[in-house]
């Protein structure tokens, strides 16, 4: 029976995976700033979807992280906005816990597939499936959990009123959600992706370890 033999790891060998790792957490709280910002500049689109649901481009200092350091950075850079946000929730933490699984759902997929197509095209398929998991993803979480909240301060009923206010058809939570919910959210992703395309390679030496 043969044994594997085990070559040592060289003191300089050592420090430079020390420093990655460094550099890697510090890109990493970098980013998290960044999204925490982008995250109170959230901003409404009454035209498009009732005013209380908001956009912001907080995801994208994630997908940025999951493209240049893996996954599981961007994922600790939804997680981390989403815990610093809690200091001013006015949700009682249901709209971070809400935000936070529909940034995982974006770019812990693109970041699997970019991990295993390190190509323009693998970053895009891999935006657009995030984009697309989230936009689906989003009726569940929000029907499931954002709603029940939103309902214990203001009736069903009036809710729906704001959707019908803009496409007076629409009937029931599960029609909206489906109608206004689901492509704002695609879109969110799209925009995210779509910047994060833009400045992506400018930014790359300094978010690469």
């Amino acid at each position: 029976m043969s044994t594997k033999q085990v070559v040592p790891q060289t003191p300089a060998a050592s420090r430079g995976a020390a420093s990655r790792r460094v550099r890697a957490l510090a890109v990493t709280a970098m980013l998290s700033a960044a999204a925490t910002v982008l995250m109170a500049l959230d901003f409404p689109i009454p035209f498009l979807i009732p005013p209380f649901v908001k956009m912001d481009f907080s995801e994208l200092p994630a997908l940025l992280a999951a493209f240049a350091l893996g996954p599981a950075s961007g994922a600790a850079v939804c997680l981390v906005k989403n815990l610093v946000n809690l200091t001013m929730s006015s949700t009682q933490g249901v709209g971070e816990l809400c935000n936070f699984l529909l940034g995982i759902c974006f770019v812990v997929p693109a970041g699997l597939i970019y991990k295993r197509r390190r190509t323009r095209s693998g970053a895009l398929a891999g935006s657009l499936i995030g984009a697309a998991v989230m936009a689906v993803c989003s009726v569940p979480i929000n029907y499931f959990i954002s709603y029940p909240f939103y309902t214990t301060f203001m009736p069903l009923d009036t809710i729906i009123g704001m959707y019908q206010a803009l496409i007076p058809s629409v009937d029931g939570l599960l029609a909206c959600l489906v109608i206004f919910n689901a492509p704002f959210t695609l879109l969110k992703g799209l925009l995210d992706m779509a910047l994060a395309f833009l400045i992506y390679k400018p930014l790359s030496r300094l978010l690469h370890d």
